[in-house]
């Protein structure tokens, strides 16, 4: 149990943590108790389990075993929480362990993860390594770049109730079929030996912890950051709530699907409940208030996209605004490439760097509107639009792994 005031608890990740991609399950037992009004701290695993390396080749993305990734820590019972309420977790902190002051953020291969261009890019696996300095990410991998952290949790949440689950494995299972994508395996870490049948039932009714849901879950906002407020439905007794895959800086969207800094480390959490809240509000998922420390970059060079493939086949889609994202960030990676970085530098940044992207219209069809927004300040170097044109630089490159690749 989290002791009241004074340093907030320490709930240790070794022995707690579910690794698996089949984790969010109702009969999975808390791990350990809280009471509203704790402050507690979550010690948290990088999202692949320490797979990924701070070296200058990226074998270990090309590597990388899926069927290990997205570890949670968890569940944690919060005393007094019920069905129908709402779960109030403040974000009180989000560190890096002291032992490892960096991160990455990774493009995985076209045929072992992809991302969002990757077969666009036929994307070969690479990465960037981020060391931190306080609040400061730099990396030897893109060079010219130094930006404040958003530092988050990419994946919280509650346990579904049976009914839920059932619906999301109904609704989910077309998809699966159709993608062959299903993860394989369960492993669900904790003191006490569960019953073979019930690991069983974790690992084929289980939900994959990739997708958001209503619960929470893989949202990846980078938002949810120090001093943030979030609202989750509470579906089970005690909320059973599990946090994991934690970013020094992520900007909006995730693109390259390994695309914040990714760091293992330690968030302090608070929580509180309001009774019957789900009828109170009337929300389907999770509503939260953002930092009020996020930092401040000013300056920006924005750019547009529009539900028209102009960067590929030229065709027109009604209102789609994935398409628009797409059209927006090859924009603005074309316009780094101009500076000197490579395609893949850019990709890799603009899914580190906090970026903000929004949905500028939905109105006009049949085009939807996406913009992406680039800080000017945090680069060493100017980067606005000039008469005489941009200044290529050499600035290194990426990581890359010199491993054969496999076709699917």
């Amino acid at each position: 149990m989290a002791q009241k005031g004074g340093i907030p608890t320490v709930i240790s990740v070794l022995g707690m943590y579910s690794r698996t991609l089949l984790n969010w399950h109702p009969d999975i037992p808390s791990f350990v108790a809280v009471t509203p009004g704790q402050a507690f701290k979550v010690e948290c695993l990088e999202w692949t389990g320490g797979q990924i390396l701070n070296t200058d080749n990226a074998d270990d993305i090309h590597n990388v075993d899926l069927s290990r990734c997205h570890n949670l820590s968890g569940p944690i019972e919060v005393v007094g929480a019920e069905p129908g309420d709402i779960l109030v977790v403040d974000i009180l902190d989000v560190q890096p362990f002291a032992h490892q002051p960096w991160g990455y953020t990774g493009i995985f291969d076209l045929h072992n993860g992809g991302g969002l261009f990757a077969s666009e890019f036929d994307s070969k696996a690479c990465k960037a390594v981020w060391d931190f300095e306080g609040i400061y990410a730099t990396s030897r991998h893109i060079p010219g770049v130094k930006f404040a952290g958003v530092s988050h949790p990419g994946l919280i949440g509650c346990a579904p109730d049976p009914v839920l689950l059932a619906k999301w494995n109904e609704r989910e299972r077309a998809l699966i079929a159709a993608n062959k994508d299903k993860p394989k395996g369960t492993y669900v870490g904790g003191r006490e030996a569960l019953a073979e049948s019930v690991l069983q039932d974790i690992a084929v009714q289980g939900a994959r912890t990739i997708p958001p849901r209503e619960h929470g879950g893989n949202v990846d906002i980078k938002n949810l950051s120090r001093g943030s407020k979030v609202y989750f439905p509470v579906y089970v007794k005690g909320a059973k709530l599990s946090v994991g895959d934690l970013h020094f800086s992520q900007g909006d969207g995730e693109m390259s699907f390994c695309g914040a800094i990714e760091m293992p480390g330690i968030i302090t959490l608070k929580t509180s409940i309001l009774k019957n809240g789900v009828s109170k509000f009337g929300q389907t998922m999770p509503m939260f208030k953002p930092s009020p420390i996020d930092p401040i970059y000013s300056d920006r060079i924005i750019f547009e996209g529009i539900s028209v493939d102009l960067r590929g086949d030229g065709a027109q889609y009604n209102m789609d605004a994935t398409v628009a994202y797409k059209q927006a960030a090859l924009n603005c990676i074309e316009y780094l490439v101009r500076l000197g970085y490579s395609r893949e530098q850019a990709y890799l940044l603009l899914s580190a760097a906090p970026v903000d992207s929004h949905v500028a219209g939905l109105v006009d069809s049949p085009n939807a509107c996406v913009t992406m927004s680039l800080p000017v300040g945090i680069f060493d170097f100017d980067i606005n639009p000039t008469e005489a044109g941009l200044k290529v630089r050499k600035l290194g490159e990426c990581a890359t792994s010199r491993l054969p690749r496999a076709r699917g």
